[in-house]
């Protein structure tokens, strides 16, 4: 039997979903670098950063700018990047994806795909330039795999998070 009316109880699980979905997920996100993954040469992507460009790219009413601090802030302690990092580079990747809204009429799949990729690289090579200012000498050379696996698996995580999306708007 179908219901027409929601219960209290239907309403507070569903705004439950509704505001911490987004949420959770890139927090669950960030948990993946704790994952035994075993690789010689940075070639796993950061799930983190895709996670929350996804959603940034679906959903841009849902975060402010500065939702991408806080969540910066535990994927920093989370995955031992120097203090301020991924503050800094989400952060900043937000605001362009803000002035990307202001000037863009529209955007397709196409473009999303764009974007994200203009992203990936600017947060790769952002961690790149951060690194070497903490004294690595790591040849750019070597993240370009991790740049190409990462640019190659934002549509699938676009998917899921699209699922995700579904989910937590159905009824």
């Amino acid at each position: 039997m179908s219901r027409i009316a929601l219960t209290r109880a239907d309403y507070v699980r569903k705004e439950l979903r509704r505001k911490y979905v987004p949420i959770a997920s890139t927090v669950l996100a960030c948990l993946t670098v704790l994952l035994p993954i075993v690789a010689t040469a940075p070639l796993v992507p950061d799930f983190a950063f895709l996670v929350l460009i996804a959603w940034r790219l679906l959903r841009p009413e849902i975060w402010s700018t500065t939702t991408a601090l806080p969540l910066g802030l535990f994927n920093d302690l989370i995955a031992g990047h120097p203090l301020g990092q991924s503050m800094a580079l989400w952060t900043i990747t937000f605001l362009a994806f803000d002035l990307l809204d202001s000037r863009m009429l529209f955007r397709d799949y196409w473009m999303d795909w764009f974007f994200a990729a203009l992203a990936i690289a600017f947060y790769v090579t952002g961690g790149w330039l951060i690194g070497g200012m903490m004294g690595s000498t790591i040849d750019l050379a070597v993240l370009l795999p991790q740049l190409g696996a990462s640019i190659l698996a934002f549509p699938l995580v676009a998917r899921l998070v699209l699922a995700l999306d579904r989910w937590r708007l159905s009824r």
